[in-house]
């Protein structure tokens, strides 16, 4: 199975995924799935199925009644790991309107919506030279309104990574005026103009290298049945749950987890 896997070239590979996901999630999968998904011909869809087929016979039979294929009884998924997290993904991105509904994989969605949030003003020629810079190690000059002053004001950065904090999206960029490594919130970047070579690298920027390990278990106060939900909701094992983030997100992180039913026991350095 392992070498069949490695073998099979990527649309096809992809395709197996697709079958595997709509038996997993829905039960069944039928040739015009595949067709409507991938724009196949009735031909290469059958051919996918019977692919799938005899690489893993006992995970769908034929319903002749409902002239579909369904989940079997024995199934176990051999190309696919099933992702709660990805499927809960797929209805985010469709919640956000990231994703139109003819691009998920989910064929029946059940309903669902999601807590609005602000949509960020972020100008997609200011992404642009900022990725760009990161790419090619170069300084820009931004004009960048701050909150600690009344007027914006142009300074360079030396761009080298994108951060998002859970609401925010920022880039983590070396201030040659502030001769420091900080972030720079994409929103608040007003003007961009100058180019320049960048003689300043992410290894130099220690807080961003160095990782810490957050541990967290579920808060004293609460009674022994609320405590084992709080457990399950984080994924804890033995009443505790460990994660790593780069230093330069720590403040994001605990922000994040500082309220709630969770205690924060340690923060310690992570090789």
């Amino acid at each position: 199975m392992d070498n069949s896997k490695s073998e099979l070239r990527w649309g096809v590979a992809q395709r197996l995924e697709f079958i595997e996901f709509r038996l997993f999630w829905e039960g069944h999968v039928n040739r015009r799935d595949l067709m409507e998904q991938f724009g196949l011909s009735v031909n290469q869809a059958s051919a996918d199925l019977n692919r799938y087929i005899g690489l893993a016979p006992d995970n769908m039979v034929y319903d002749k009644s409902a002239r579909t294929y369904v989940r079997g009884p024995d199934y176990a998924a051999q190309f696919l790991k099933p992702d709660a997290s990805r499927y809960l993904a797929q209805l985010r991105s469709l919640a956000d309107g990231l994703m139109d509904s003819d691009d998920a994989w989910i064929a029946e969605l059940p309903a669902y919506d999601a807590a609005p949030t602000p949509a960020r003003g972020v100008n997609p020629v200011t992404l642009r030279s900022v990725v760009g810079a990161i790419r090619r190690s170069e300084a820009i000059e931004v004009k960048y309104q701050s909150l600690s002053r009344p007027e914006p004001s142009w300074r360079w950065i030396a761009p080298h990574a994108i951060g998002f904090d859970g609401f925010r999206w920022h880039t983590r960029a070396f201030c040659k005026t502030d001769e420091a490594f900080k972030d720079f919130l994409l929103s608040r970047i007003l003007q961009t103009r100058g180019v320049e070579a960048n003689g300043n690298t992410d290894a130099a920027d220690a807080d961003w290298q160095e990782h810490v390990t957050l541990e967290i278990a579920p808060h004293p106060e609460l009674s022994e049945n609320q405590k084992k939900v709080i457990a399950l909701d984080y994924g804890m094992r033995d009443g505790r749950a460990k994660i790593k983030v780069r230093r330069a997100l720590l403040y994001y992180a605990l922000k994040r987890l500082g309220s709630g039913p969770i205690d924060l026991l340690e923060a310690a350095a992570a090789g």
